[in-house]
């Protein structure tokens, strides 16, 4: 394509070169770089676009695209913006097509559910005949499967490749989850979704490479409001009406406690045929205001009130959509998302689920939502992220010595810092109280432990590492999958396999 076509609209100075030239593709990777590619010198957490100018003219690139005075070869075009994100993002709309103008665009956001809720509202599409795609933290899904998933949000030019993509392979709406640093970084910019979906706010990636403050973080949040033509907003969130008044949409609302548009009285903790999960009543307010009950209860095969709002979001979206109740009830009763409260059936004795929590709030929601379950006991095996709070180490260790039975603490993604570093910290949340935690750092050794003092009734909670696939240590993602150390560690116990369960519990 010819660059001038791409940045029609758009304010830019060329230091050198011309704009009448084509491209073949979009690139931010120097790595990624192909012949005649256009390259986005864009900043990251620890380095800038320019620093590998060397590497990006050696594999071809035709232009450059820069926020400050750079030198190239005579052959390559030079063009000056002053926000190289918004750029980047407006003429890979472009480039691309615009591709989310043809697609029915939902995305959501918030500080936890963005996950499960993605999925629960792609697996009703797809149980009601949409043809849906999702781009999320776990995974992208196309037409052709799933595939694993580099960020949350990715990259603008990314994005709208996945989308112009999806759309050629026959896909008509997709669902994807918005961070908070993607709306800041300007990833999504050129997209209008039809659906934006707030699930709830607390204090989260606050930090040096993140957001300053939270109140930087919450008007983040807010804008992908400003991107939606209807917002669907958990009003029992406290930060509910700043998303209402974020942008000049329309807004439908759900909760527990508040009256709202879609809501869920008389929500019951259940577990059938082994299955934890939760059962409401759902109510919905129709066209005149009134609150009309719907004919039967609603079973969520997921544990926790946090699973009933996620439930109510993808309802409500879905239910403007006008998908039957029934398709609805259909999805959510077999609903199972990766890394997110995912059993993995071991033992017909005790309850073994992987999970993605790494932070306090969301550890104690979790503890909190097992023990309504009245578990024999709850074992959690986890560790914290190295390179990040340490604060959030024992904060998480002082939550799982007041809700936990047994404590394993173990390795997670250590990074550059020292395992026993890191488990001190985390230690220091169990000081002065007489929780039973041990210190065993190889994660696999303390799953294999979890699982041998594990009794009758008793609940394994494997925490923090969810759908990841990979450990990092010193720069390097090793292979990990956590379903993967679970079946070696059955094999070395010789624990035999029926049915997909352990015909004999370890001991």
């Amino acid at each position: 394509m010819v660059l001038e076509d791409l940045f029609q609209g758009m304010e830019y100075e060329v230091l050198q070169g011309n704009v009448k030239g084509s491209i073949n593709g979009l690139c931010s990777d120097s790595r990624r770089v192909a012949e005649d590619d256009l390259f986005f010198c864009i900043d990251g957490a620890k380095f800038k676009g320019e620093d590998f100018l060397d590497e990006v003219f050696s594999r071809g690139a035709c232009a450059i695209v820069s926020e400050r005075q750079i030198y190239a070869p005579v052959n390559v075009t030079i063009i000056l913006v002053s926000n190289v994100r918004y750029t980047m993002a407006m003429v890979a709309c472009a480039f691309f097509g615009n591709p989310s103008s043809k697609l029915l665009m939902i995305g959501v956001t918030g500080t936890k559910g963005k996950t499960t809720t993605a999925f629960m509202i792609q697996r009703i599409l797809q149980e009601a005949g949409y043809k849906t795609g999702l781009v999320g933290t776990v995974a992208v899904v196309d037409a052709n499967g799933e595939h694993p998933a580099k960020n949350t949000t990715p990259e603008s030019h990314v994005l709208q490749r996945m989308l112009a993509q999806m759309y050629e392979q026959g896909i008509r709406a997709v669902v994807m989850e918005v961070s908070s640093q993607g709306l800041k970084q300007n990833r999504v910019t050129g997209i209008t979704f039809d659906y934006g979906v707030f699930t709830n706010l607390t204090p989260d990636h606050i930090g040096p490479f993140e957001h300053d403050d939270f109140e930087e973080y919450k008007y983040w949040k807010t804008q992908l409001f400003s991107h939606s033509r209807v917002g669907i907003i958990n009003m029992d969130d406290m930060y509910g009406t700043d998303m209402c008044f974020a942008g000049n949409n329309r807004y439908v609302t759900y909760g527990i406690k508040t009256a709202g548009d879609y809501m869920a009285e008389c929500p019951e903790y259940v577990m059938e045929k082994r299955k934890y999960g939760m059962r409401y009543q759902l109510l919905c307010r129709n066209k005149m205001g009134t609150c009309i009950h719907a004919d039967s209860k609603l079973m969520v095969s997921m544990p926790g009130l946090f699973s009933v709002y996620n439930s109510l979001a993808a309802i409500a979206v879905c239910d403007q959509l006008g998908i039957s109740r029934n398709k609805m009830c259909e999805a959510l009763q077999k609903i199972s998302v990766p890394g997110r409260m995912e059993e993995i059936r071991v033992s017909f004795a005790f309850s073994v689920f992987i999970d993605y929590a790494h932070n306090a709030c969301a550890l104690k929601n979790l503890l909190s939502t097992l023990r309504m379950y009245n578990p024999g006991r709850i074992i959690v095996v986890f560790g914290c992220g190295g390179n990040r709070s340490r604060d959030r180490r024992n904060q998480m260790g002082r939550v799982a010595a007041t809700l936990a039975d047994l404590s394993i603490l173990t390795n997670d993604n250590p990074r550059f810092e020292k395992p026993e570093d890191i488990i001190s910290d985390i230690e220091q949340g169990f000081r002065n109280t007489d929780a039973a935690f041990c210190k065993i750092y190889d994660r696999k050794e303390a799953i294999r432990y979890a699982l041998k003092v594990a009794g009758n009734r008793d609940i394994v909670i494997l925490e923090g590492k969810g759908h990841e696939r990979y450990q990092e240590i010193c720069g390097v993602c090793y292979d990990m999958d956590e379903r993967k150390l679970i079946d070696e560690i059955m094999e070395e116990e010789n624990v035999t396999t029926i049915c997909g369960y352990n015909h004999r519990y370890f001991a």
